[in-house]
């Protein structure tokens, strides 16, 4: 729509050098509220003693407010006025940073009031300067208050004059287009995104800071851990072996507790043993006893009867001689009768039972020699247990020796795979960075990456070599070099697939371009290798002029690939400068002919014309780079390529090595379990054929004895008989003479009194003969009771010493013979006999032995290492977690915040491009990043094209001139302006390097942008105005006018001005 044209002044400025005595307008809290001010918009502007003003008051339109005036008149000390007014600081405006240097010359104090609209009533802000000290005092609303709390005010109102989006000073108008991409997204959040959106983007990158941290945290821990982990696995085998040395002594002191109390049980036994055979022969004794009884009885029963028989006899034989007879012949027959027979028995017994002995012990003898004999046929088994022993010493030691070696091992393997996980991380972070690459070529050519997956799947279905795209194979060296290689070679190419061998590329392009419908591109490597093509010169003659490398060397690819950018893009012939290549361009241009140059921020093509025979030369700035940044280093990936295999078949070695060297213990465990029971076998036999000797020793001494002891029975017999016969002739000879005598003085009836006496006598004699036999065999037990009862103190001695020692051994109290229940359950593993403890401890001592160079420290290494891995875990969980939390955060964050400012930027960009679309232009405006993930990197880029030839460039310092940028800032300003949040917006002479087709152009689009409905305030600051310009209704225009010369203000009649105007126009 057009708008009308307007030459009638809607407001005015009263303005003079001289002290003003008109009044001051009235409250304007009312015409606010009804002339469409915005919440925090200007009302009015009141300066006193400030810069170029004595006194003076401005009262802007609630839109579009033009301030126009001659240079020098005071338009900037207006925008000086707002900015200071609103607690802004000095170096806003760009002009003296001491707040002083703003008061009048030859005034020792300033002032300026700002009133602004607010629905709850009308905020005055006073500020006034202190020349002498740079002070200012402040008051809100005629009330004195703190520069802290007039900046809390503003705030409140989203009034930022330090946000060059809404508040842009003359000197600061060419800073606008210096500001990087993440600063005017800064500035733009703040000036019309949401109030939380800064907050959030704040936030955002307080989260990525802390989780890049905590990120590079973990990796060390993580990095410390695996390291701690690694080396305590390897005192671990440290720690087995001295836990195995420590079992082998617990075993040895658990053998020598037990070795006594096994004596202790061993006499005990034997004690039983004895104790067991005397109460036998104890049975014994008494069995005797009570079978000798009855005998004696008979004997006391005979004596009773032959007691009356002799005192009869006695009676009748009172003569002296005849009891002197009947004495001896009683004496002779029964005493020394009884004497002979029974001495002669007990000879005869003895004799018996010594042959009955001497042929049971020559019987053993036999049997024990024979079971000699058969084991002497085995041999002397000591020098076989020798050998076993060497045998076994031998297999310590080998095993000792594998042990060493699979510690070696195991220290090898582990450091190997330390290398392997290390160069596995580092492998896996240029993978990363490969993806990385890949996920640009997916964001930005999407059928490119399509094809990608088809290709890697169907790769053998070519005959040649296919390469990814271009910008996945080529690798920058230096990422700082990445922008020469992509200006040279076009994005088209970049994402080209390439191919060795024609029908290959077209059978890839008939599946994917014909079937799949993706738009790909692809080209094919020249048949002649051009990677190798020499440059036209030699790069030392381009080094004085500043030349460091041809394009070629900056990068690295394929054979293939190289070859084509060899022959398409003359990579190889592309020298690369420095500032010192620009500061001499056209001696470079004119001494070496090149067609390409790159300097340190340029392209320079050079051409020379085909008519008149001049050289051409165009430059352009160079944009940064978008896919090559990410640089993988070739020489080092094949390097780790190659270092990686080397460490997993060192891995492979040390698995195989350890692997025999199991299998070596195993067989030499195997082989050592067999020794030893061929050992315990041999000692075994050896302590049996030490027994049988000493038996059969024992035994021939003890026949030998008996042998020794031989009776010679005919003899003892015949002297037996000799005195018997002497006897019995003494008592024929007795009987005679008693009988002569019975004869001449006896009666028959005490002869029949001597018989039965002579009857009883004899039955006498016979019983106490037997009884004599008897007492023989009791006194023989009685010995044996004896001996055994000796056996049995010596044994108890014997039991007791041993238990004294076993207690004071194994620690049991005093009194105490149960051994404790932790004592008797360990014991329980280990042998009952003698003969197998000694074995045992042999075995234990000599498998001890082979584990030297062990301590105590080696233990308390790996828990305190272990204990410090524990926390280093749980500080690794605890990070981690954090990590975890902050990734949350991050997301949460990153919807809330940059779905919103997507969209913000699209409407941003449409407006932009509307603006520059009806001046016939194109302008873009979007978001930028080169890591989706580094929050902080995001900006907005300015790409605006003045010339349809031309293509879009990013709004930058230098690439555009002076008109051009400030047209695109003006637009990109204005593009805020219905956006905007904002209640005003300050631009002060930004017009002054347009031309007059731009400057009438930016100006109706400023006229029809801030003149709409849902506006807001508008300061546009112009020396000058073009003719004829389209002027709108809601607009409100300022004149400042100033000098000596000037009318005080009470006496300016703007009626009278517009009088002598039409008159002057008449004429």
């Amino acid at each position: 729509m057009d708008l009308p044209q307007k030459r009638n002044r809607i407001s005015h400025e009263f303005t003079s050098c001289q002290p003003s005595t008109r009044e001051a307008a009235p409250s304007s809290s009312t015409k606010g509220q009804a002339g469409g001010f915005v919440e925090g918009a200007i009302l009015r502007i009141s300066m006193h003693n400030f810069l170029t003003y004595d006194h003076s008051e401005v009262f802007p339109g609630p839109k579009l407010n033009m301030i126009v005036g001659a240079n020098g008149t005071g338009k900037s000390s207006i925008v000086c006025a707002i900015c200071l007014g609103l607690a802004g600081k000095t170096a806003v405006l760009g002009r003296g940073d001491k707040v002083g240097l703003y008061v009048k010359r030859g005034c020792s104090k300033g002032s300026v009031e700002i009133e602004l609209y607010r629905a709850s009533g009308n905020l005055i802000i006073t500020r006034e300067i202190q020349k002498e000290n740079n002070q200012s005092t402040w008051m809100l609303n005629k009330k004195h208050a703190s520069q802290r709390a007039v900046e809390e005010a503003v705030k409140e109102l989203h009034i930022q004059v330090g946000n060059l989006c809404q508040f842009l000073p003359q000197e600061k108008v060419g800073e606008f287009a210096k500001m990087s991409n993440i600063e005017l997204l800064e500035a733009t959040e703040k000036s019309v995104g949401p109030p939380e959106m800064y907050e959030f983007h704040c936030e955002l990158k307080t989260y990525c800071s802390k989780e890049s941290k905590l990120e590079n945290v973990c990796k060390e821990k993580a990095n410390f851990l695996e390291k701690a982990r690694q080396s305590n696995e390897r005192n671990k085998l440290d720690m087995d072996r001295y836990y195995t040395k420590t079992k082998h002594l617990d075993r040895i002191q658990m053998l020598e507790k037990k070795k006594p109390l096994v004596e202790y049980e061993t006499a005990r036994k034997e004690l039983e043993g004895v104790k067991k055979e005397r109460e036998e022969m104890k049975r014994k004794l008494k069995s005797l006893k009570e079978a000798q009884e009855p005998l004696l009885r008979k004997i006391r029963s005979v004596e009773s009867q032959l007691q009356p028989i002799e005192h009869q006899m006695k009676e009748l034989y009172s003569q002296k001689k005849l009891s002197q007879y009947n004495f001896s012949y009683q004496s002779i027959s029964i005493i020394t009768f009884i004497s002979f027979k029974q001495d002669l028995s007990l000879k005869q017994t003895e004799e018996a039972d010594r042959q009955k002995r001497i042929g049971h012990t020559q019987l053993m003898i036999k049997d024990l020699q024979k079971e000699l004999q058969h084991m002497g046929s085995m041999g002397d088994v000591t020098p076989q247990i020798e050998d076993v022993n060497a045998e076994l010493k031998n297999i310590q030691d080998e095993k000792a020796k594998l042990e060493g070696e699979s510690l070696d091992l195991r220290r090898d393997k582990d450091e190997a795979s330390g290398e392997l996980h290390r160069l596995q991380n580092r492998l896996r972070s240029l993978e990363d960075m490969m993806k990385m690459k890949e996920d640009k070529l997916r964001v930005r050519f999407r059928d490119t990456y399509t094809a990608l997956k088809w290709l890697r799947d169907n790769r053998d279905r070519f005959k040649g070599n296919v390469y990814d795209p271009m910008m996945l194979v080529i690798n920058v060296r230096d990422a700082r070099h990445a922008k020469y290689v992509e200006s040279q070679i076009p994005a088209n190419d970049l994402r080209a697939f390439v191919f060795q061998r024609q029908e290959d590329m077209e059978k890839f392009m008939t599946e994917v371009r014909d079937t799949q419908r993706l738009r790909v591109n692809s080209v094919i490597a020249p048949a002649e290798s051009c990677s190798k093509r020499p440059p036209s010169r030699p790069l030392e003659t381009l080094k004085r002029y500043g030349f460091f490398s041809y394009l070629r060397e900056l990068f690295d690819a394929p054979e293939e690939v190289m070859s084509y950018l060899c022959h398409q893009y003359r990579v190889n012939d592309v020298p690369v400068g420095t500032e010192k290549t620009k500061s001499m361009i056209e001696m470079v241009i004119r001494e070496l002919q090149l067609r390409v140059i790159y300097t340190a921020e340029e392209k320079y093509n050079v051409k020379k014309s085909n008519y008149s025979n001049n050289v051409v030369s165009s430059n352009s700035a160079l944009r940064p780079s978008q896919f090559l940044t990410t640089t993988i280093d070739a020489d080092e990936r094949h390097q780790l390529e190659e270092q990686l295999r080397a460490a997993e078949r060192k891995v492979q070695r040390c698995d195989q090595r350890m692997a025999a060297v199991r299998e070596q213990l195993t067989k030499l465990d195997r082989h050592d379990n067999e020794l030893r029971a061929k050992k315990k076998k041999l000692s075994e036999l050896k302590g049996k054929k030490r027994q049988l000797e000493q038996k059969i020793s024992t035994k021939q001494d003890s026949l030998r004895q008996m042998e020794q002891n031989e009776i010679n029975l005919q003899a003892i017999e015949e002297e037996t008989n000799t005195k018997i016969a002497a006897v019995n002739n003494k008592k024929v000879a007795i009987m005679e003479e008693y009988l002569s005598h019975m004869q001449a003085r006896m009666s028959m009836e005490k002869v029949y009194l001597a018989l039965q006496s002579a009857g009883v006598s004899a039955e006498k004699t016979k019983l106490v003969t037997d009884c004599r036999d008897s007492l023989a065999e009791l006194k023989q037990a009685e010995g044996v009771y004896t001996k055994l009862d000796q056996i049995k103190t010596n044994l108890l001695a014997k039991c007791k010493t041993l238990m004294s020692r076993a207690s004071a051994i194994c620690k049991m109290s005093p009194g105490e013979t149960a051994v404790p229940d932790e004592l008797h359950r360990a014991f329980s593993q280990f042998p009952d006999t003698l003969d197998e403890i000694d074995a045992m401890l042999n075995e234990e001592k000599t498998r001890a032995e082979c584990f030297t160079g062990l301590s105590d420290t080696v233990v308390e290494e790996y828990n305190r290492r272990e204990l410090e891995i524990k926390n280093m875990e749980k500080e690794l969980d605890d990070k981690t977690n954090a990590l975890r939390t902050y990734r949350q955060n991050i997301a949460e964050a990153k919807e809330r915040w940059l779905n919103p400012l997507k969209q913000l930027v699209d409407q941003i960009n449409k407006r932009f491009g509307d603006f520059f679309r009806s001046m016939q232009c194109v302008g873009e405006v979007d978001l930028h990043w080169e890591n989706k993930e580094e929050y902080d990197k995001y900006g907005i880029r300015i790409r605006v094209k003045f010339h349809s030839s031309a293509p879009l460039h990013e709004l930058t310092p230098h690439h555009q001139s002076g008109g051009e940028r400030s047209v695109s800032t003006m637009l990109y300003l204005m593009a805020l302006q219905e956006l905007n949040r904002c209640p005003f917006r300050v631009v002060d002479e930004i017009n002054q390097g347009m031309d007059p087709v731009n400057e009438r152009r930016v100006f109706n689009i400023v006229a029809r942008t801030a003149c709409g409905v849902n506006t807001s305030q508008y300061f546009f600051i112009t020396p000058k105005l073009l003719q004829n310009l389209q002027y709108a209704e809601q607009m409100t225009i300022l004149c400042v006018h100033n000098g000596p010369y000037m009318l005080p203000p009470n006496k300016w009649s703007e009626k009278a001005f517009i009088r002598r105007a039409k008159r002057g126009h008449n004429r």
